[in-house]
């Protein structure tokens, strides 16, 4: 069966990334590329003001026919602007001999993807949209949400693609993390790339056990591995080794406490998917 892999864009300086990143699965993968640009509720409503009272029956009749023949105009350029997006992504990818379908949606992001994923492999989206603040470095408003709803592994694409030449598996015996190991070592997505498989934290018989087993599997699959545990909180070890070794690509379980308890102690995916510069995997 054809491997499909959905690519999220949309107008930000992130979509040739994100076809980038999806051309390099859907290669690797013999696979093809479903193109997926979704029009939000503001994009498509078509809802006239109230001005009831504010103006005399004939001037509002004629403002109200005013007011609705421009959102119908809005309505209509957003779909040119999608329909534009989509096939700007489309020859992008044909030009690396990737095929493409495209499907464009109205609605909520969420709740299109759910409806499209079911038949996909992986799921790939920039780390910002097109309203997100670029200098703050906040991501996408949307990430989350489709990382925490996805029943399939999320790509997270850096601003630009870079070959992937070495990946970081961070592993902390979670069944996030050994979905992940799972995925890599029967699939052949990573078949001839390095892999690094890290613990970050304080080391015991338990957990260097559960490293070594992890490391096992990846080399029964084929895989060239390099298990290492390092001291220190996650964030900031994974992200200085990141460095250190020139990782081209994280893989690591997503969000694996609840919204609230993140809020209060913060989230390790997060701080990662921010802080490291490269492409981030995620498995929940």
């Amino acid at each position: 069966m054809t491997k499909t892999i959905i690519a999220l864009v949309d107008g930000s300086a992130y979509g040739e990334s994100v076809c980038d990143h999806a051309a390099w699965v859907a290669q690797a993968l013999g696979g093809q590329v479903e193109l997926l640009h979704v029009l939000g509720r503001r994009d498509t409503a078509i809802a006239p003001a109230n001005l009831s009272g504010a103006l005399g029956l004939g001037a509002k009749s004629h403002l109200l026919g005013e007011l609705a023949a421009h959102d119908r105009e809005r309505v209509h350029l957003a779909k040119e602007r999608g329909r534009a997006i989509l096939d700007s992504a489309a020859a992008h990818l044909s030009e690396r001999g990737v095929t493409a379908n495209s499907r464009l949606r109205n609605g909520d992001l969420l709740e299109a993807v759910q409806q499209v994923e079911a038949d996909a492999d992986l799921i790939v989206i920039g780390k910002r949209g097109e309203a997100a603040d670029f200098a703050s470095e906040h991501l996408g408003s949307n990430l989350e949400r489709i990382v925490r709803a996805a029943h399939k592994p999320v790509m997270v694409a850096s601003r630009s693609f870079r070959p992937i030449e070495r990946a970081l598996i961070a592993f902390d015996g979670g069944e996030s993390a050994m979905k992940a190991v799972r995925h890599i070592a029967a699939g052949q997505l990573f078949r001839d790339i390095p892999l690094h498989l890290v613990m970050a934290g304080e080391g015991n018989e338990r957990r260097s056990s559960a490293l070594a087993s992890a490391a096992a599997e990846l080399r029964a699959g084929g895989h060239d591995v390099t298990e290492t545990i390092l001291s220190g909180e996650p964030e900031g070890a994974i992200a200085g080794y990141v460095t250190e070794q020139a990782i081209s690509l994280l893989v690591m379980g997503a969000y694996g406490h609840s919204r609230i308890r993140n809020l209060i102690i913060g989230s390790t995916t997060t701080a990662m998917i921010r802080d490291c510069h490269i492409p981030v995997m995620l498995f929940r």
